[in-house]
């Protein structure tokens, strides 16, 4: 049973005929590779040229929004710095009047306790306190009279004529404040 197969025959010749292009092959290959490589490299360049715009816009927005960003700090930081400026204007006037109204208080319980110091002291004693007195109300009234700025200048004169008083008083005003809020903890 087993019928032999016939191989079929073949009715083309499948062997190869030499080109007669053989010789410019090698050339028109080349000539077509770099036309390949020039039109990738041209697309190359179109790409990182898209690109570049790209990141120039991006940039160009980034830039914008950083600029705007900015402004919108600065307008704030401008708003809090003239409220900060106001408030502590606001400050400085009480703590003036408050010192004001704390030396003419001094001033006038030594004024009216100068006739006890005459009577337990002497009386040269009770014209001193009655000295300090006067002295104590017309700072008071002095102070009342001056602005914020004037006193900050007059401190600052202060401060060129004898730098070596001004620190000592800062000093004495620090341990003073220093001691204050301890005796809170303690």
């Amino acid at each position: 049973m087993a019928e032999a197969k016939t191989p079929a025959k073949k009715t083309k010749s499948t062997t190869r005929k030499p080109s007669s292009t053989k010789a410019s092959n090698p050339v028109s290959n080349k000539e077509e590779a770099k036309s390949r490589f020039n039109a990738a490299l041209d697309e190359a360049k179109a790409g990182a040229a898209a690109l570049r715009a790209e990141a120039g816009e991006r940039a160009g927005t980034y830039r914008e929004s950083a600029k705007n960003r900015g402004s919108e700090l600065m307008s704030e930081a401008k708003k809090h710095g003239a409220d900060a400026k106001v408030k502590a204007g606001e400050l400085a006037n009480d703590g003036k009047t408050k010192v004001s109204d704390g030396l003419a208080s001094l001033g006038k319980v030594m004024g009216d306790t100068a006739t006890q110091v005459d009577e337990k002291f002497g009386e040269q004693y009770g014209d001193y306190a009655r000295s300090a007195s006067r002295s104590l109300q017309e700072a008071s009234a002095k102070l009342d009279a001056k602005s914020i700025e004037d006193i900050g200048e007059d401190a600052r004169e202060v401060v060129r004529k004898s730098p070596g008083l001004a620190v000592g008083i800062a000093a004495i005003a620090g341990f003073m404040l220093a001691r204050m809020f301890r005796g809170g903890r303690d």
